[in-house]
């Protein structure tokens, strides 16, 4: 899955998006790309599941 992280624009913001995948799901592969403001994600939860615990930390997905 891939989001496009609007107010993620710097190391500290990629590593609180992705701490916040990992507390939903610790086995979860995230790839956080501050510059492009994006994050690749691989994970069993769904879609919904990460937009609400992206958005939960400040970091609201589109």
């Amino acid at each position: 899955m891939q989001f496009q992280i609007d107010n993620m624009t710097c190391g500290g913001c990629a590593r609180a998006v992705t701490a916040a995948i990992r507390g939903l799901d610790p086995a979860a592969s995230v790839r956080a790309d501050p510059p492009a403001r994006r994050v690749d994600v691989d994970t069993t939860f769904s879609e919904a599941e990460l937009r609400e615990t992206l958005t939960a930390a400040g970091f609201p997905p589109r």
